[in-house]
């Protein structure tokens, strides 16, 4: 199989895939190496949006969601739970955290989190991780790109955030 192909076979095995597929998976499916799949996944990024999550890639189907905010907030590390939590229980399906850094300017990484599981094995994977959370290069500010099905529930998120104290 040639690059073309096994680029193609990427695209055909993400758009099948209901969960995110692990660059390992990824590379035992196809009998490359990881690296190979991760080169692949950056070229393939700039026609297709594949989101990179923690838990492996997912192909984003943009018609699934009808309505788009960014919320700016800023709180404590133990609240990251609490906040990913909110959002997901009103229906919010969290794309991705941004932070603004001095010297690379904005910082973007995928999250993919829609389910309460979704955010507990993240919050699990973050309390495991020897770098822990982007916010504190921005003294705690961040910003989250979420998606639901009405502008009514991105309001009920944001009314949700505000009465925390932590949307800006």
């Amino acid at each position: 199989m040639n690059n073309k192909e096994r680029r193609k076979k990427i695209i055909q095995l993400l758009t099948d895939s209901k969960v995110p597929l692990s660059g390992s998976r990824l590379a035992a499916m196809l009998s490359v190496s990881r690296q190979v799949i991760v080169t692949d996944v950056a070229l393939l990024r700039t026609e297709y949006p594949i989101l990179a999550t923690a838990q492996g890639y997912l192909l984003f189907a943009r018609q699934d969601r009808k309505a788009r905010r960014t919320f700016a907030v800023r709180h404590r590390a133990d609240d990251i739970p609490d906040e990913l939590l909110s959002i997901v229980t009103l229906g919010g399906h969290v794309l991705d955290v941004i932070v603004e850094h001095d010297v690379y300017g904005q910082i973007r990484a995928d999250l993919d989190l829609s389910t309460p599981d979704d955010v507990n094995r993240f919050c699990s994977l973050l309390r495991n991780s020897t770098s822990g959370p982007l916010f504190p290069i921005s003294a705690g500010i961040h910003m989250h790109t979420v998606e639901a099905e009405s502008e009514e529930s991105l309001d009920q998120i944001e009314g949700v955030l505000q009465e925390k104290g932590w949307l800006i």
